[in-house]
């Protein structure tokens, strides 16, 4: 199973999904468009990834509520997107190539945030924070497409590269050199976002949220002040 995909396996994860749509045709377009046709699938994998994390910038503030939060297509005609949104359209644009993808799910301490997120939030836990992984050089890969180059250089950190092949899930070290981000559980990879669970399960973990008003709400603008 390191090596090769079965047949099945294969179809399943280069198929499309509800959530991960890469049989859009602006998924499609988006996917061709960010690499070039001689391209090997490790370099596919490093630009798509590239293309993603800068070209879709980061929003904790979507509704969790709404299904078109976790959707590839979605996210990419809003132009943002948080982290499970945005591991959907990596998967997607991925999937457009014949590169096997999935999103994973694991709760995360010391995400990248702001002083007022954490506020909002009411802990330093980002619970089933999204990740894709994607199977290239025969096996699975894990990358994190969540935060874009602007926002990174106003947090003070180096944008997380993929060169696809080595693991890119977050950073390890905050921009002082320190030990940073820390994955607590994980909770395993999916062939699509289970979203009407994670709406109900955002519902729970971050009541506080429920009921504040997120309109006009910017991470980067916050970033930016703090």
């Amino acid at each position: 199973m390191t090596e090769h995909l079965t047949d099945t396996i294969s179809r399943l994860y280069t198929d499309p999904g509800e959530y991960v749509d890469s049989d859009h045709p602006a998924v499609e377009a988006f996917a061709r468009a960010a690499v070039p046709a001689s391209a090997s699938a490790r370099e596919i994998a490093s630009r798509l990834y590239t293309a993603v994390r800068d070209g879709i910038r980061y929003n904790p503030y979507v509704s969790m509520r709404s299904p078109e939060s976790y959707r590839a297509s979605s996210v990419l005609a809003a132009g943002n997107g948080y982290c499970v949104g945005k591991a959907a359209l990596y998967a997607a644009a991925c999937r457009v190539h014949g590169i096997p993808a999935r999103v994973g799910f694991a709760d995360v301490r010391n995400h990248l945030t702001t002083e007022k997120l954490r506020q909002s939030m009411g802990s330093d836990l980002f619970t089933w924070h999204g990740f894709t992984e994607v199977f290239v050089d025969g096996a699975w890969r894990k990358a994190t497409p969540t935060f874009n180059d602007t926002l990174c250089a106003k947090l003070g950190v180096k944008p997380l590269d993929f060169d696809g092949h080595s693991d890119a899930l977050l950073h390890p070290f905050d921009g002082e050199g320190r030990a940073y981000m820390q994955y607590v559980n994980d909770h395993g990879t999916y062939h699509d976002v289970p979203a009407k669970f994670l709406m109900r399960e955002m519902a729970r973990e971050y009541a506080n949220m429920q009921g504040e008003d997120m309109s006009g709400r910017d991470m980067e603008r916050e970033a930016a002040e703090q």
